[in-house]
């Protein structure tokens, strides 16, 4: 991989969704140990997939990994802390919205 190239893999994995009163999630799981690197992107292959509340759903797909740049893997590292940063910036307040 260069400098400025991306790559592409594909890979085996589980798609589990959970719609429960005590989990909201989705979780991906590369069955060939697959690893995603900062910068990289997953895109999931296949038909949404939806959960009724209270059900939790797994199914088999094939995922596509798409490999960043060293370029971009080192701007990912560098900015990345802020963007979490964003993230954060929350708060509670007890006025009810008019």
């Amino acid at each position: 991989m260069g400098l400025f190239t991306r790559s592409k893999e594909t890979a085996p994995c589980t798609v589990t969704i959970s719609h429960r009163f005590e989990e909201l999630s989705a979780h991906v799981k590369f069955n060939n140990g697959a690893v995603v690197n900062p910068g990289d992107s997953v895109q999931v292959e296949g038909p949404e997939i939806m959960a009724a509340y209270g059900e939790l759903v797994e199914e088999d797909r094939i995922a596509t990994i798409t490999r960043a740049s060293k370029l971009e893997q080192l701007w990912t590292r560098a900015t990345g802390d802020f963007e979490f940063m964003e993230l954060c910036e929350f708060s509670f307040s007890e006025e009810v919205l008019s």
